[in-house]
């Protein structure tokens, strides 16, 4: 009965063949793309609030601390007066917030 009400309805099977990729894009939205936009948008907050003094660590596993801020670079001191300059989007989120943290549990 329901089979055939839907095939019955013009259009209503072709609404039913693109409902699982309808869903499927959806989920794909939700587990993959907006959880990642987050992570990008709380990525250049944190590098927006890192000033001169603050501990940070690159995407290289370079440890140092911030000497000068600019525009779109970091001058990272990392031990021995030696400077680096780095793009600030070579900063690892993750590893720089535990070194930061170590300090102030320290």
């Amino acid at each position: 009965m329901i089979t055939t009400l839907l095939q019955a309805a013009p259009g209503g099977s072709n609404l039913m063949s693109f409902l699982p990729m309808i869903l499927i894009i959806v989920v794909f939205y939700f587990f993959m793309i907006r959880p990642q936009m987050k992570k990008q948008k709380d990525h250049k907050k944190y590098i927006e609030e890192l000033g001169v003094n603050s501990k940070v660590v690159t995407n290289a596993g370079i440890h140092g601390r911030i000497v000068e801020v600019s525009e779109t670079t970091f001058l990272i001191d990392v031990g021995s007066g030696v400077r680096i300059r780095f793009d600030k989007t070579a900063i690892a989120l993750d590893a720089s917030r535990a070194a930061n943290n170590d300090t102030v549990k320290k």
